[in-house]
């Protein structure tokens, strides 16, 4: 069932917006040890489950261009977490891979965000977490 339209005041997007402001200062604060921007804790967190991606498919995993990814990557690469090399089988295409400091500051990340996550939706009902998940899986079908 599709809402007929958006109440005064009550703009999901808005919200939406608060909301990620809220947490990415929340991130930044509980990872400032990390000396990290925002942008390289992104790209370690969606490359911390070990898959390497190419720097399009990273991009698109953290919603920017591969162009403005790329100085991103080079101060990862200059702390030495992570590592930029071919993909097999095609030389044209760059590979991205975490490095051991990569794995292990990546790792402190999912733990830092997956606190984060559980302390703020403690408590919600299961209908409410699914109501939520089916937003945002509507907002990125939006999406270009």
């Amino acid at each position: 069932m599709k809402s007929e339209s958006v109440r005064p005041g009550r703009s999901a997007l808005l919200a939406l917006q608060r909301a990620t402001h809220a947490t990415l200062q929340l991130i930044a604060a509980e990872l400032v040890d990390l000396d990290l921007t925002g942008s390289e804790i992104n790209a370690l967190a969606n490359l911390a489950d070990g898959q390497g991606r190419t720097v399009s498919q990273l991009g698109a995993a953290v919603g920017t261009r591969p162009t403005t990814l790329t100085s991103v990557l080079d101060r990862l690469e200059r702390r030495g977490h992570i590592t930029r090399g071919t993909r097999a089988g095609d030389r044209r295409s760059v590979l991205i891979e975490l490095t051991d400091s990569g794995r292990a500051t990546a790792a402190v990340i999912t733990r830092t965000l997956a606190g984060i996550e559980n302390r703020a939706l403690d408590g919600l009902p299961a209908e409410a977490l699914a109501g939520f998940h089916a937003v945002l899986d509507a907002l990125v079908e939006e999406g270009p």
